[in-house]
């Protein structure tokens, strides 16, 4: 398997688990040209790369194939290189392309450090809040987030239960 051909399939199953590699969608075909440096803004655009793919699959199909990809390159290669031949253009577009794999830029991690620390350390807490959490620091759960009361006397209101004799 060649260098460009192990790229598509990176970028083809990236962000979709249920993928095979053998197809790739119009966002990874963006992505991958945007990362791996053919849509440059000047030359070939966003909007150039979203044309080519659309001329190059299949009517009523969402996908292209390996075989659709390399006719896509060959559609962008003169774009982007204007002064080449187009075999040479063709070969410079594929050493964009080769090895490249699927960056995580700007996903979203889950912190550790900082704030958050401050956040979930109970010992700090104070106030009616600090009744929520027992002595290792455990939420207490419903019982400490309401106050329940004695509601065992004859009426339902009355809170003393067993103290109206003793103050008659």
């Amino acid at each position: 398997m060649s260098g460009v051909e192990e790229a598509f399939r990176r970028f083809a199953t990236y962000g979709d688990t249920a993928a095979s590699g053998n197809d790739m969608t119009g966002k990874n075909f963006s992505k991958m040209c945007k990362e791996c440096g053919v849509m440059d803004g000047k030359a070939v655009t966003s909007t150039d790369v979203d044309i080519v793919f659309n001329k190059v699959k299949t009517k009523g199909a969402r996908t292209i194939t390996f075989a659709q990809f390399q006719q896509a390159m060959k559609e962008l290669c003169g774009k982007r290189f204007k002064g080449k031949a187009p075999e040479e253009a063709l070969e410079a577009v594929y050493g964009l392309v080769e090895g490249k794999e699927p960056a995580n830029v700007g996903v979203t991690r889950a912190t550790k450090a900082g704030a958050v620390e401050w956040l979930t350390d109970t010992s700090q807490y104070t106030g009616s809040h600090k009744e929520r959490f027992d002595e290792s620091g455990k939420g207490k759960g419903l019982a400490g987030r309401e106050e329940l009361t004695d509601s065992s006397g004859y009426v339902g209101a009355y809170k003393g239960a067993g103290t109206y004799d003793k103050t008659h």
